[in-house]
């Protein structure tokens, strides 16, 4: 970020409450999401084995699906907040729609690849032949559901382009509970076993869709906005989200790498690095929380051309996102001896992942920067630099973290290579943000 004076107090307070009130519901509706996950896990686990197990093979693909597809949401967001700070509410709803309709496209498409795909991808995926036939049934069911599930996703990010968090926890918070109710109703009370929790989880997300509709709908109609799809908006918001795609593929690819690298050091190892990961993972939805605030009040900004606003900000959220990263860091120093019982009662285990979840402690502050600055810089607009510095955050991880067993490393050396990646994000988008290349203003980008 750029020399400013000081921000006065008033604004402090001002921007304070904006970032509590954005990012308190938003925590809420991103904790509400792996809990769908959970919820069928718990139901079908008493199935039996095999069932648990097609059931993780493919939850654990539908959930990289839409960390895949993420970037409806935060495309949109940034988009949309930028027509409400330039004061058209119209466009800004017209523009959401063009990424619900886009997210309708992409679904459909997700689905011709799925079905008559589904038993390929779950034997590419390592399934034994007892798990198999149940993963395939799932994942089959499931995706007639991945239309709805990134229509919420679109959804999702125009209201908080419209600077409305809460109304995602509510459809999040319902949608658990009617995901939970369903689950048990229809495989055990209608007997149709993993069948049944695929059936529930399809219906929960229809349901999210409607009311997320119904919500736009709305809001279209009140404000005379085109509810039509538009060929040429449709294929804008698909070139905004091409960059963020690239980054959140260069960001699984780096998750991916560090799992295959910890499974080359060992069982103990591995097993601990899941639960590292696990809890890294949870971490983040703190943060992240502050980073959909930040996409959503500094698109706001640039949309109203209120550079010095937009730089306020953004100072006063990375100053949100180290203190936040600093409470997290020592609540995991504090936490360790209770937290590591919870998932293993192996002593070698525990003994690799104790300097591991030490070494994600002391990241903490490092990464409240990092998801904050990123928050801003996808408000912003400011996709294809995410890209390109994802790209070369992974350039450097990937050397490092092969280099790991070849030296000789355990799983904290692992976890330093996944320190040393955050900070390079880090260095990233902080030039960036010194840079004020991102003040770019309008009502589009």
């Amino acid at each position: 970020m750029t020399q400013a004076p000081e921000i006065p107090e008033a604004t402090r307070r001002r921007h304070d409450r904006e970032i509590v009130a954005l990012a308190v519901p938003a925590f809420g509706a991103l904790v509400a999401e792996p809990l769908f996950v959970m919820a069928d896990s718990a139901i079908v686990g008493h199935l039996g084995t095999a069932q648990l197990a097609g059931l993780g093979v493919a939850s654990a693909l539908l959930t990289t699906a839409v960390s895949v597809f993420v970037f409806l949401a935060y495309a949109t967001t940034a988009a949309v907040a930028r027509r409400v700070g330039a004061g058209d509410r119209p466009g800004a709803i017209r523009q959401g729609m063009d990424g619900i309709w886009l997210a309708l496209l992409l679904g459909i498409a997700v689905i011709a690849v799925v079905l008559p795909l589904a038993p390929g991808i779950v034997d590419l995926l390592g399934a034994s032949t007892t798990a198999a036939p149940y993963a395939t049934t799932y994942l089959r069911i499931s995706s007639l559901g991945i239309p709805a599930m990134l229509m919420v996703l679109a959804a999702t990010g125009v209201l908080r382009g419209l600077q409305d968090t809460r109304t995602p926890l509510y459809v999040a918070v319902g949608g658990f509970i009617a995901n939970a109710v369903l689950n048990v109703g229809l495989v055990y009370g209608a007997g149709l076993g993993i069948a049944g929790s695929a059936w529930g989880t399809v219906i929960a997300q229809c349901a999210m869709a409607s009311v997320y509709l119904t919500v736009v709908v709305r809001g279209a109609r009140r404000h005379g906005a085109s509810l039509r799809p538009d060929a040429a908006g449709i294929r804008a918001s698909a070139q905004a989200g091409v960059p963020l795609l690239v980054r959140t593929l260069s960001l699984r690819a780096i998750l991916m790498i560090a799992t295959a690298v910890a499974a080359r050091l060992g069982d103990a190892d591995i097993a601990a690095h899941q639960i590292t990961l696990s809890l890294w993972s949870l971490l983040a939805f703190a943060l992240d929380a502050i980073a959909i605030a930040g996409q959503a009040i500094i698109g706001r900004y640039l949309g109203a051309a209120d550079t010095e606003g937009a730089r306020a900000a953004c100072r006063r959220m990375v100053q949100w996102g180290i203190a936040t990263g600093v409470v997290l860091g020592l609540l995991v120093v504090a936490a360790r001896p209770l937290f590591l019982p919870l998932f293993t009662s192996d002593p070698v285990v525990k003994d690799a992942a104790l300097p591991a979840l030490l070494m994600v402690a002391l990241s903490q502050p490092i990464c409240g920067i990092v998801f904050v600055l990123d928050g801003v810089l996808m408000g912003a607009g400011d996709g294809p630099y995410l890209a390109g510095a994802m790209l070369v955050t992974l350039a450097v991880f990937v050397p490092a973290a092969l280099l790991v067993p070849a030296f000789g490393g355990g799983l904290t050396a692992l976890w330093a290579a996944m320190t040393l990646m955050m900070t390079v994000r880090m260095a990233t988008l902080w030039w960036r943000s010194r840079s004020g290349r991102w003040l770019v203003t309008g009502a589009t980008r």
